[in-house]
Formats: structure tokens, sequence, C-alpha cells
């Protein structure tokens, strides 16, 4: 018996280090619920694949700076054509686009439904039934680089309020309890939209931009390195909207993102396997 455990543990102690011999992978990805599912969904499906992955939430202009300097490897959180145009632009011969996480994705100001303007040019005019403000989130993100750019193309006298994806949706909330007005920085996918009866106020000058999409990107040499997670980060995109915004929801409704992402790759090993290219 003595010498079958010593054996046991001599096969496991040589098993360990091909284990861990698949590397380690560091992914970067913006503090927005869209990114955070993404992003634990393939952390759980590189670990699955026997990489040790670390994830780092940190502002937009960090997440692209790293990418460039090769401090993280990927990304599935890059906002293109415009939202982080400026950040590619300045790094495109360091980084690589590698495929679409999702597409119809749209940044813009939202208002309640209930709120009877349907219009950015209509803002100043109704500029104290908003308390003057503009409810941002982080300001690093490209939506408050352009939501600046629009209080100064539309002349506003509203101020943009810098925060975070968390505390734009606390405001949001408390002002839909007493049916306030007020007119917030948001996006699509977001579970908001699928919670509350919202509207995007029309961009007639296009600053904000028009259709997304969310893009997998990643430094360059990946490919060389890690040519299997190089090949997971290609294939990785979900099957429709409908499927970021079904993992949003089960962020909402209860569990840690990271439990969800458990249950994604249970509940869908089709959509799994293909990112794995099996």
């Amino acid at each position: 018996m003595k010498r079958f455990f010593l054996t046991f543990l001599g096969l496991m102690l040589m098993v360990q280090p091909v284990l861990a011999a698949k590397g380690k992978v560091r992914m970067a990805y913006v503090e927005w619920d869209c990114a955070l599912a993404s992003t634990m969904v393939a952390k759980a499906a590189l670990e699955k694949m026997g990489y040790e992955v670390e994830t780092l939430p940190v502002a937009a202009a960090a997440m692209w700076q790293a990418l460039g300097t090769g401090n993280v490897d990927a990304t599935v959180a890059a906002w293109l054509p415009n939202t982080h145009a400026d950040y590619l632009a300045r790094l495109r011969d360091k980084v690589e686009q590698v495929s679409i996480v999702t597409g119809g994705a749209k940044i813009g100001w939202v208002v309640p439904s209930y709120v009877p303007i349907s219009s950015i040019e209509e803002l100043n005019a109704n500029a104290d039934r908003f308390n003057n403000e503009i409810i941002g989130i982080d300001p690093g993100a490209g939506l408050m680089r352009l939501s600046e750019q629009a209080l100064k193309d539309y002349d506003l006298k509203l101020e943009l309020v810098d925060g975070s994806g968390a505390t734009m949706t606390a405001a949001l909330a408390d002002a839909l309890k007493s049916k306030k007005w007020i007119v917030v920085t948001g996006w699509t996918p977001h579970w908001m939209f699928g919670k509350w009866d919202l509207k995007y106020l029309d961009d007639p000058k296009g600053v904000l931009g028009g259709e997304e999409r969310i893009e997998a990107v990643v430094r360059k040499g990946l490919k060389t390195d890690m040519p299997e997670v190089y090949t997971f980060f290609s294939n990785f995109g979900w099957d429709s909207p409908q499927q970021l915004q079904m993992v949003m929801a089960w962020n909402q409704d209860g569990g840690t993102p990271e439990e969800n992402a458990q249950r994604f790759l249970k509940e869908y090993p089709d959509t799994v396997n293909r990112w794995m290219g099996k």
C-alpha cells in the first residue's frame, strides 16, 4: 500500500508541471456589465482548457495601454469603430483585432421613456428639469470623451458628471422611483434596457456615433507565443446579442459573474466548443 501511495504521489508530481505548462493568460476589461460578462465567460473557458487566467478591471485608456505594451494578452471589450477609435489608432501596430464578440452595439444618452423629449437638441430648453446634469460613468471611458465633445458641439449648458457604471445605474434607479427627469450616458448591450422602459435621445449631429461592435483584440506576438490562446480569441464571440444579454441578466438576478460563467459553460457546450476550435 505504501509503495502504491509513493508511486501515485510521484505520478502526481510529474503531472503538475505538465498542467502548469500551458501558461498564464492576462485579460483586461473596462468595468461595464457587458465587458464583465464576456470576460468572465472567456476566463472560465480558458481555465477549462488548462490555462491560468488573470483578469484586470481597468479604465479604457489603461486597457489599451496594457495591450500595447504586452502587459496583458487580450481584451474582449474593445468598442469599435468609434468609441475606442483613438486608442486603436495610436496602437495599431502593437495590437491585432481578431474577432467580433457581438454586433449591434450602441452608445448614447438615455432618458426614461416618460421624459417627453426625443433629441439632444432639446436638452438646453429643459436643463433645469435634469438638474443641469448628465450622469456619466468613469472619466477614462470613450463614451465620456465623446460626451464631452457632444457638450461642445451642441453648445449644451449641462454638466457631465463623472462616476461609474454602478453609480450611473443607481442614479437612474432612484430617478425612476419618483419619475424624475434624468439623462445618463448609456450603451447597448446593457441589462438596464431589459429592466426599465428607456430610450436613446436622437443625436442628429452624429457626435456619439452610429452602430458599433464589440471586438476581441490581442497583443502582437500572441499567435506565436500562445497559438492555442490566439485561436480561442479568434473564435470567441456570442452566438447572438441575446446570448450576452442573458448572461448579464443572470449576473443581476443572483450568483457571482464567475458562477454564472460556469453555468454558461454547462448549458451551452456547443458554443464553448466552437471557441475552443473543436
